[in-house]
């Protein structure tokens, strides 16, 4: 039974198939909601968090979350901020549930606990996102492996589907590679993308590291195509390298209508990056629908979760064709692993780098975790 399991979770962490219920109506598919502003890292750049503003109350998110679904919206994402920070996100995630969410969480894994891992199985969390930059912190994110790799063991008996969620960066394309790498090697879902919001420009590649990224995505098309847990779509992965060769790509943004973003304030947003000052609660279908359109900031786009949504929708045979015999041909490896179970429990002792192995035992060395009781913040 448990590796019917596993292999069932193949196939829900993106909800494949249910996803096709809201390629032919006017409802949304999903909405992704900033339970909070408040994160307990400082990484250089990140624009989505505020220490300074208060959570949004409980009573205040469950009426958000009640008119999400009144929209017909199946997905619902809860993002920040640091999520875990939310002291009722165990209640949140059981609430969504209960109204009939498909139900995610994205996290940079500091607060893990094994514990609070079991209170967000319990609550009904089906899929947790982590997000993951370097091997080690460095002075613009703290969100590395070397935190997390302890934590992951914690999943290993657990119903929730685990994905690493990476970004390239102009000098740290060996660093993303070694997350891959890692993240594979461990059996999870892995995907490293090109930074999707840079507004000073500071992550940018430059022409001369252009092929190098390139060759990168190819050999991600390859080895998703072999049945490796490559988390990315292959629709993504091609329209990430036409955005490094300045190819120009057909497809009309769903922004706003398929999904769209509800902030800490109820604010409706039509994406991460563009916003409106109207309130979630006085939102229509006829204002979503009024959002399916071509927009003017599409050009060059890296608000992925919006773009793979509208190619979802716009060729949605070739979407998830290509990604369910993606999703099939991990079965075999998925069998294997579950028949040898000290693959998923690699040791701690060394990941891979590239600067070489390093010596890994949980300790705090290069930043604390939420099992030292230490949290970084602004300031800190």
């Amino acid at each position: 039974m448990k590796l019917l399991g596993k292999i069932g979770r193949e196939f829900s962490g993106y909800n494949i198939l249910e996803s096709a219920k809201r390629l032919r109506d006017r409802k949304p598919l999903q909405c992704s909601l900033y339970v909070t502003d408040q994160c307990n890292l400082d990484c250089a750049y990140c624009t989505e968090y505020d220490n300074s503003r208060p959570h949004p109350s409980l009573d205040d998110l469950k009426k958000w979350i009640r008119k999400i679904r009144e929209l017909g919206t199946m997905r619902i994402a809860l993002v920040g901020g640091e999520p875990l920070v939310h002291p009722n996100i165990v209640e949140l995630v059981r609430y969504c549930r209960e109204l009939g969410f498909a139900t995610s969480l994205t996290t940079n894994g500091f607060l893990l606990t094994r514990k609070l891992i079991a209170e967000l199985e319990d609550a009904g969390l089906q899929v947790m996102q982590i997000s993951v930059d370097r091997m080690t912190p460095s002075a613009i994110t703290k969100k590395s492996f070397k935190t997390i790799l302890p934590k992951l063991d914690y999943f290993n008996d657990s119903k929730i589907s685990l994905h690493i969620t990476g970004v390239i960066c102009a000098d740290t394309l060996p660093e993303s590679q070694a997350v891959l790498e890692t993240g594979l090697s461990r059996g999870i879902p892995t995907e490293v993308r090109l930074v999707h919001a840079d507004p000073l420009n500071r992550f940018r590649v430059d022409r001369g590291s252009r092929e190098e990224l390139e060759r990168f995505i190819d050999s991600m098309i390859e080895r998703k195509r072999r049945g490796e847990k490559i988390h990315t779509s292959e629709a993504i992965l091609n329209y990430q390298r036409s955005l490094l060769r300045g190819e120009h790509v057909e497809w009309t943004c769903m922004a706003g209508y398929k999904l769209f973003f509800v902030s800490a304030q109820g604010k409706f947003w039509i994406c991460s990056m563009v916003h409106t000052d109207k309130h979630i609660m006085d939102v229509t279908l006829d204002d979503l629908y009024a959002n399916y359109r071509k927009k003017s900031c599409q050009k060059g786009c890296g608000v992925y979760c919006a773009v793979s949504a509208s190619l979802l929708v716009e060729k949605p045979a070739q979407v998830l064709g290509k990604e369910i015999v993606a999703r099939a041909k991990r079965i075999p490896s998925t069998v294997r692993r579950s028949l040898t179970p000290n693959t998923d429990k690699a040791p701690h002792g060394t990941i891979t780098n590239p600067d070489g192995p390093r010596q890994m035992n949980g300790s705090t060395n290069g930043g604390p975790s939420a099992d030292d009781h230490v949290t970084l913040g602004k300031g800190a």
